[in-house]
């Protein structure tokens, strides 16, 4: 281990190994470790025992969930939206060839004690017992007004400027419900809470046109996911960082981040091995997270805290029409919460349990010391758990850019339902490394589903 590197990469989960791929095809020198024997740190998917070990380590898995090697659970759930950033990642790097796809049978949102799929075409739409038939007309007024909409051409504009009217202006403009302003900003836009309403139109407006164009490329549904689970996603890129003379080591502990006299980063210490490096860029669990700084520099804080159920059931979840997956949003309003609550439910026909399994992951932002009671509106709506795992986790984010010291730090994965904001922190990190934003050459953007 003594050459030296342009990039070390500490931990192999989605942000870190799109990153190393990404960095060796521009022709860095990266090495890339993890401390733990599988891909994928925070966002791995796990066989049987390797879920039991890390939830319940002094208990065996039940026999009659059948074979291990059927199962590949994911710890953080998120789908791929269909025409969203991480598409346009896979297409533009080739990374397809590694992985299959299929697409999540339905969106569905909770709304007055019931589920209600979200509308995926216009005959959906005008039967959906979301909207009374008045507000239907609104609605649809709403989003021809959004279809039509062209920057240049004011005459599609009635009056509004995206950049200057809030979001709440807009639906008052159009005479919406509060109960249909719920599902356009949290089932469509997918914004966690309201605080968008008070925000510039334009961002809302680019998030239901991102819903509405990935819905339209498979029917069913915004979203695909990956066959054998979403671990497969890091290792994908990893094989795209080999391909391009990255090198791999699991199961390498790190002991220590190496500074020097002016806490510039020197290289990264296993043991007694020290490797060096120009930069390393890792996850915020190498760099101090849940640790008390010693004497030593806090580099990453804590932004709230995620909590995650994940749930076998041995039943599609009621009210989705027998779905073999689906997404579940339950906005904050209907259950008195500042955020949103997720439901992902997935599958044997996705490859990651056993037939006439069903893994369902129910997902809120924390915000009462009392976690678990804040997801019971969502373990409510799967019907009987045959088994649950849950965990409590905090989000974390840099106290720097790296820029002055050459540590570049990934945040955790949020509470979204997709990877967006995953594809938005590598630009963030790729943008303070290299000192200019990562542009990937255009492609036409089309993922077999």
């Amino acid at each position: 281990m003594d050459e030296e590197y342009d990039v070390i990469v500490l931990g192999t989960g989605l942000t870190e190994c799109i990153l190393s791929g990404l960095l060796s095809v521009e022709g860095k020198k990266v090495l890339h470790m993890d401390r733990n024997d599988y891909y994928g740190g925070d966002s791995a998917s796990l066989n049987l025992t390797q879920l039991y070990r890390k939830f319940r380590p002094d208990q065996t898995p039940p026999a009659e969930l059948g074979r291990d090697r059927d199962y590949a659970v994911d710890l953080i759930p998120k789908f791929i939206i269909a025409s969203g950033e991480l598409t346009r990642i896979l297409v533009h790097t080739d990374v397809t060839r590694y992985l299959e796809f299929k697409q999540i049978a339905g969106s569905f949102v909770y709304r007055d004690g019931k589920i209600s799929k979200v509308p995926s075409t216009e005959m959906e739409a005008v039967k959906s017992p979301l909207m009374g038939l008045f507000e239907k007309r609104r609605a649809k007024k709403f989003f021809e007004f959004l279809q039509g909409w062209k920057d240049e051409d004011p005459a599609t504009h009635q009056g509004i400027d995206l950049d200057k009217h809030t979001m709440a202006q807009v639906y008052e403009k159009f005479g919406l419900e509060p109960g249909t302003q719920d599902f356009i900003g949290h089932a469509m836009a997918l914004y966690l809470d309201d605080d968008y309403k008070t925000k510039p139109a334009r961002p809302t407006y680019e998030r239901i046109v991102l819903y509405t164009s990935s819905m339209a490329r498979y029917g069913k549904s915004p979203y695909i996911y990956p066959l054998y689970g979403l671990g497969e996603l890091p290792q994908a890129f990893a094989r795209l960082s080999a391909i391009y003379g990255g090198t791999y080591m699991l199961d390498k502990p790190i002991d220590e981040i190496v500074t020097d006299a002016d806490g510039k980063f020197v290289g990264v210490r296993s043991g007694n091995e020290t490797v060096k490096a120009k930069q390393v860029v890792g996850d915020p669990s190498y760099f101090g997270a849940g640790k008390s700084a010693e004497g030593g520099k806090v580099r990453v804080v804590e932004e709230g805290k995620v909590i995650r159920a994940i749930c076998f059931l041995k039943h599609p979840i009621p009210g989705t029409d027998d779905a073999d997956s689906a997404q579940i949003i339950i906005p904050q309003n209907q259950v008195n919460r500042r955020n949103d609550i997720y439901i992902a439910m997935v599958s044997s026909t996705h490859n990651v349990c056993a037939k006439d399994v069903y893994v369902a992951i129910v997902s809120t932002i924390v915000e009462t010391d009392r976690p678990e009671q804040e997801i019971a509106p969502g373990l409510q709506l799967l019907g009987p758990i045959y088994d649950k795992f849950i965990s409590v986790t905090s989000l974390y984010t840099p106290t720097s850019s790296g820029e002055s010291d050459n540590i570049f730090i990934t945040r955790s994965y949020d509470a979204t339902s997709h990877f967006e904001t995953v594809v938005d922190d590598v630009n963030n990190v790729w943008k303070r490394m290299i000192g200019k934003d990562l542009v990937l050459k255009k492609r036409e953007v089309e993922v077999e589903a």
